[in-house]
């Protein structure tokens, strides 16, 4: 307009476009804010994956497929890669029940100095050829793997892991196996590439 003139029509879109730069603004700062916050969560989580030690440097495949159903129920944990949250956890159990989505409940329990304790996740199969690979969440979105490396035939016994070689889980049907067959199991995890210098025995009831 001549002389910077602006009638009022072009002085409301004036101000109808400063308030949509402003809500501009303020969404860019909203997703900004909210990216940075899953960057530090992520990089969170890989920075207390780097400090475990790795157990394996070659984690072989599953030796087994897995019977999903004959797999459900009760697991004692026998012996474990300790992390920072199992520290001092005695009495270890894992229950898994199958949910009509195919869906698998998580929930683990643990005694503690200061009491007993659980956590309940969700696990589902990525690997429908062998049921032997699952991702399980404890926390949302944020799935970590759970592969059943060998377990007995008739499912009294399981080694769990996965692809880092950071973990490792020995289970069993019962609280306490025989120290034969506890020292079995601790053999077998060493023939599939595993330190077992790395184990800590879980004390059951």
């Amino acid at each position: 307009m001549p002389n910077g003139l602006c009638p009022q029509p072009c002085s409301e879109r004036h101000h109808t476009l400063q308030r949509w730069q402003s809500v501009k603004r303020t969404r860019k700062i909203f997703f900004a804010g909210g990216f940075a916050s899953i960057v530090v969560a992520v990089a969170g989580c890989t920075y207390a994956l780097s400090r475990h030690p790795i157990g394996n440097h070659s984690v072989p495949q599953p030796a087994k497929s897995v019977d999903l159903h004959r797999y459900l129920g009760r697991w004692y944990e026998i012996a474990r890669y300790e992390q920072s949250f199992q520290k001092g956890c005695e009495a270890v159990t894992a229950d898994y029940s199958l949910q009509p989505d195919g869906t698998i409940i998580v929930l683990n329990r643990c005694r503690k100095a200061q009491g007993a304790t659980e956590a309940r996740g969700t696990a589902k199969v990525v690997d429908r050829l062998t049921n032997a690979k699952l991702k399980v969440s404890f926390f949302g979105p944020f799935y970590g793997d759970y592969w059943v490396l060998d377990h007995a035939d008739d499912y009294s016994w399981s080694i769990v892991g996965e692809p880092s070689g950071r973990y490792l889980w020995i289970l069993a049907r019962e609280p306490t196996p025989s120290e034969a067959t506890v020292n079995g199991l601790i053999q077998r995890a060493g023939s599939i590439g595993y330190d077992t210098s790395m184990l800590l025995r879980t004390k059951q009831p």
